[in-house]
């Protein structure tokens, strides 16, 4: 009964499972702790199949909404770390290889699933579903101000603005963009180069595979310990206002 509230799922395998079904149960879903493109894939999947479902099911599909969080500077974070062990031990012009490397993964990565997200939402299965009034799945920019105090403070946001896009920003980043960001449709710009960035990286040896897994396993954890102190505060707070609490 509140169409203005989103479920938030974890973009595991098992997320894209619960994603079907909520959908399909007209339960409007933001997944968040997307990092890598085949997990973008499998959730937008699931998103098309839940609407499928839940047509076959004789169920309205134009009130439902669905975000898909996908997080931007952390990739950098940790790509960053892993170029900068590798800087430690290389040559002088393998450093200066390496530092040309910092600080651009994660835009790369995030440019690419924009383009999974417009190869997705488009052609006659979802054509058949936009006609019955299905909304896209939009992006949504998760973690878009800059942890590296080096880069321009509004980066992500620069370069990920397009069309059918989100973007959550804390107030320092807002302010910040709008006393001197940049406004341009970027996030469809220079794809191709994303690409070879990023084969630029694996070729250093950094697996993003590894790094967008890695990331991934820590938000679950992060995630799970602020629900258990949730849970934990709530029951000492029960406990307080029991009979004989204190």
């Amino acid at each position: 009964d509140r169409p203005n509230v989103m479920v938030k799922v974890p973009g595991t395998a098992e997320g894209a499972i619960a994603v079907r079904r909520l959908i399909a149960e007209g339960i409007n879903v933001n997944i968040t702790l997307l990092f890598a493109i085949e997990a973008h894939e499998r959730v937008s999947e699931a998103y098309i199949a839940g609407l499928e479902d839940r047509i076959k099911s004789g169920k309205p599909i134009d009130g439902l909404h669905s975000v898909a969080s996908f997080f931007v500077s952390r990739v950098d974070t940790e790509v960053d770390k892993r170029l900068d062990a590798l800087i430690a031990k290389a040559d002088a012009a393998e450093r200066d290889r390496l530092k040309m490397l910092k600080g651009r993964a994660a835009i790369a990565n995030a440019k690419l699933a924009y383009r999974l997200f417009r190869q997705k939402f488009a052609g006659p299965r979802w054509e058949t579903l936009a006609r019955q009034g299905a909304r896209l799945q939009r992006p949504l920019w998760a973690s878009t101000s800059t942890k590296n105090p080096e880069y321009r403070d509004v980066m992500y946001v620069e370069e990920l603005i397009g069309p059918d896009t989100v973007d959550t920003m804390p107030p320092a980043t807002i302010e910040a963009f709008r006393e001197h960001g940049v406004v341009d449709r970027t996030v469809d710009k220079k794809v191709a180069a994303a690409e070879g960035l990023l084969r630029e990286i694996e070729a250093v040896g950094i697996s993003m595979k590894e790094v967008t897994a890695k990331l991934l396993v820590d938000g679950i954890a992060s995630f799970q310990k602020s629900f258990d102190e949730l849970i934990g505060g709530l029951e000492s707070k029960i406990g307080s206002l029991a009979p004989g609490g204190k």
